[in-house]
């Protein structure tokens, strides 16, 4: 009697570590920290310039920002979170850290509002397009064991990801998702930036404000391609690299 009493504790304990490890959660909110490696998106930017050389103490070595995802399985919205100073001494400003995107999972489009230079457009699409591949690796990103993807955007732009089946929305930063779980962690070489979360909520998170912006001058993907284009011939080879920053 003893035994079976012991073996039914054993057991009942076995089902109940398994049950708490298996946590999986729909609803999320997320803090992202950006860390662009400003020098070295500078000297990729002025390659071959000696001007560069000559003034790169003006630029800071990394410049951090900070971001806000909250979402569930069907919406979620990405937005600028608190503030950082900038040093008015620094020759570099940020570029597209204010975006406000808006996911609709269901119906599989984005509304995205974007400040360019003098503008800001509003820009209602279908997802961005990315072909995902996933690999072997794992690491742990706010406590979450993430598994590691590589993905192409537009043929050409590289993006590596970190995401976590844990956490069922197929969502994260700025426009980038279409992986099976929650992206913690990514960088894009190209803009010579990463995000990684800092802190994950799954309780209590509040859903009333995701809703996507409304203000600004109503576009499509191409529209913007259009615009920026046309604006880029003035900005030269450098110009035309910082594109992506508002394609993502």
């Amino acid at each position: 009697m003893i035994k079976r009493i012991l073996l039914f504790v054993t057991i009942s304990l076995v089902i109940k570590n398994v049950f708490a490890q298996a946590r999986f959660f729909a609803t999320i909110k997320v803090e992202y920290v950006k860390t662009t490696s400003v020098r070295q998106l500078m000297k990729e930017l002025q390659e071959g310039n000696s001007w560069y050389e000559q003034n790169k103490e003006r630029y800071p070595v990394s410049m951090v920002s900070y971001h806000e995802f909250t979402g569930d399985t069907s919406k979620s919205l990405y937005q600028p979170g608190k503030d950082v100073p900038v040093d008015p001494r620094s020759w570099y400003r940020p570029m597209a850290d204010k975006n406000i995107v808006y996911t609709d999972y269901k119906r599989g489009i984005s509304i995205s509002q974007k400040p360019v230079f003098e503008e800001t457009m509003l820009v209602e699409d279908s997802l961005l397009k990315i072909k995902w591949k996933i690999t072997a690796d794992v690491r742990t990103i706010a406590g979450y064991d993430c598994h590691k993807a590589v993905g192409i955007l537009n043929d050409s732009i590289a993006i590596f990801a970190f995401y976590t089946d844990e956490l069922l929305i197929c969502g994260g930063p700025e426009g980038i998702q279409g992986l099976p779980g929650m992206i913690l962690g990514m960088g894009i070489p190209r803009l010579h930036a990463t995000w990684f979360a800092s802190k994950v909520e799954v309780f209590d998170v509040k859903m009333n404000k995701v809703i996507p912006a409304t203000k600004g001058k109503k576009v499509n993907r191409t529209a913007l391609m259009e615009i920026l284009e046309k604006a880029s011939k003035d900005w030269g080879t450098n110009g035309k690299k910082q594109m992506l920053n508002f394609i993502i």
